[in-house]
């Protein structure tokens, strides 16, 4: 019965369907070959947005052979100028696959008119698209070229990534513009925490030049290079080269306290930028009175606004619940007593601690634990979020709009946290949450760490480069450590590590 199911689907099987499963067998294999002899043997076939969008894949990955180079680029042409007027609506995978058979031709030029093109053809633009070009236009040194397409990318609102930043540093060494290895440097450092070894060759290649040792310097005194560091966070001030002379290069490691085994420099752990802050405590607060009683969290605001002296935030729930018995509703004021007299101890001030009303009222009826919590509210210590009131809210905002510390072990990973889930918020999160355990009852504070592992620019003018990569201890991470010396010193790389 079998054998006379399958025989009927064999003799059911269309030409076209026949044509259709061939082309994703050569897909699959890759074989460009035989999927110019399915085209040539099927006289003129009409195909479909999918079939052309399978041959051009098999075209655009063929490229990197040398023996298919050549053929893989006419023959995709010859599909893009045979199909390209049959009504088939274009899609970002057909220009994106003959924006690189145009790019690996050399012909930078189309493969951008192609990249923009995807715009007029109503569908959304990609990075992958207009990298062709990119990679194009940076090989030929073709340099503002180059800059276009990237200034192009972020006006579509897309954003370079480490491989195109890395073409764009390299064209820019490669032609001796300063200015734009200054810029694509600070762009990388926004995207990437450690580089890529073939991107820190680039750099290093850089600091080498007779051109990175002349460069145009800025004319800044002192307080105007570190108010600029203090607005962006510290790790870098992005006001442009601030001195002459050989760099010295040193692959190095870093202390634990964050000193530089090369330099002495200390690196800083680098927080979000005054104005981006200011702009997610206000996205903060727009999605609270959302989802809040609008009144009572206005209500906050303005109180903060007249309280906005803390340094420390704490999670009160996440602290009193935590490795509590929650069915039996389990809460240690102990615990949270403990952490605020930390605190205290550690800064010289006392923290804000949030907590529930409802959870507030239950602590006031028993005895033992009213005279701490009514000492905590004459201090001001305590703050007591309204029922109905979600006081993850109060908290996130509170500490974001005022810049502090925030002790929680909460990993923010539910649905108020994916609301406003972003790169910045997890940047955030690593310079200003502190974790904390107790073990046998002893508390430990779990501080942010000294420093990040991030591209760094310092106020002497002096970089500081991590390698990307995991490993298990922070002190053995190569970092490019780049400072500038009397001028005639040898620029060589040389190597420190910690003793």
């Amino acid at each position: 019965m079998s054998h006379q199911n399958t025989r009927r689907k064999k003799q059911k099987l269309t030409p076209e369907s026949q044509f259709r499963s061939t082309l994703d067998q050569c897909s699959k294999s890759k074989d460009l070959s035989a999927a110019i002899s399915l085209y040539e043997s099927s006289a003129h076939p009409t195909l479909t947005l999918n079939n052309l969008n399978s041959f051009l894949y098999i075209c655009s990955e063929a490229l990197s052979d040398p023996n298919t180079w050549k053929p893989a680029i006419d023959f995709g042409f010859k599909l893009f100028r045979n199909h390209n007027n049959e009504n088939l609506k274009l899609n970002e995978a057909t220009l994106t696959a003959v924006a690189r058979l145009a790019a690996a031709n050399g012909d930078g030029d189309y493969a951008f008119e192609l990249a923009k093109s995807v715009k007029k053809h109503g569908v959304a633009q990609k990075l992958r698209t207009f990298t062709p070009a990119l990679n194009c236009f940076c090989s030929a040194g073709a340099a503002d070229r180059a800059y276009e397409v990237a200034e192009h990318v972020l006006s579509a609102g897309l954003q370079l990534e480490e491989p195109e930043l890395a073409a764009l540093l390299k064209v820019s060494v490669e032609t001796g513009r300063g200015d734009k290895v200054y810029e694509y440097l600070h762009k990388l450092r926004r995207v990437v925490r450690g580089v890529e070894e073939s991107t820190m060759a680039i750099i290093e290649s850089w600091f080498r030049e007779k051109k990175a040792a002349d460069v145009d310097l800025v004319s800044l005194d002192k307080e105007q290079i570190k108010e600029a560091v203090a607005r962006n966070g510290g790790g870098w001030h992005g006001l442009g080269w601030l001195g002459k002379g050989e760099w010295v290069l040193q692959k190095t490691n870093a202390a634990s306290n964050g000193t530089c085994c090369a330099c002495r420099e200390q690196l800083v752990c680098v927080d979000t930028d005054t104005a981006e802050t200011d702009k997610f405590a206000q996205s903060i607060a727009s999605l609270a009175m959302e989802r809040e009683h609008q009144s009572n969290f206005k209500e906050f605001q303005e109180w903060l606004e007249q309280h906005s002296g803390y340094e420390t935030l704490v999670d009160g729930a996440n602290v009193g619940l935590y490795q509590q018995n929650f069915a039996q509703g389990g809460f240690s004021i102990t615990q949270l007593d403990a952490v605020v007299k930390e605190v205290h101890r550690k800064t010289q001030k006392q923290p804000l601690v949030v907590l529930h009303k409802k959870r507030v009222r239950s602590l006031l009826e028993d005895a033992s634990k009213r005279e701490l919590i009514n000492e905590w509210i004459d201090q001001g210590v305590l703050y007591e979020t309204p029922y109905g009131s979600n006081d993850d809210w109060y908290w996130l905002y509170a500490a974001v709009k005022l810049k502090c510390l925030l002790v929680t072990n909460d990993e923010m990973r539910d649905h108020i946290f994916e609301l406003i889930g972003s790169n910045f918020f997890s940047r955030w999160k690593e310079r200003h949450q502190v974790r904390y355990t107790f073990l046998k009852g002893s508390l430990k504070l779990i501080m942010p760490p000294s420093y990040s592992v991030i591209i760094q620019e310092s106020e002497k003018g002096s970089w500081h480069i991590p390698l990307a990569g995991e490993i298990s201890d922070e002190s053995s991470r190569t970092w490019l450590c780049a400072t500038q010396s009397s001028v005639g010193t040898k620029n060589m790389v040389t190597t420190v590590t910690v003793s």
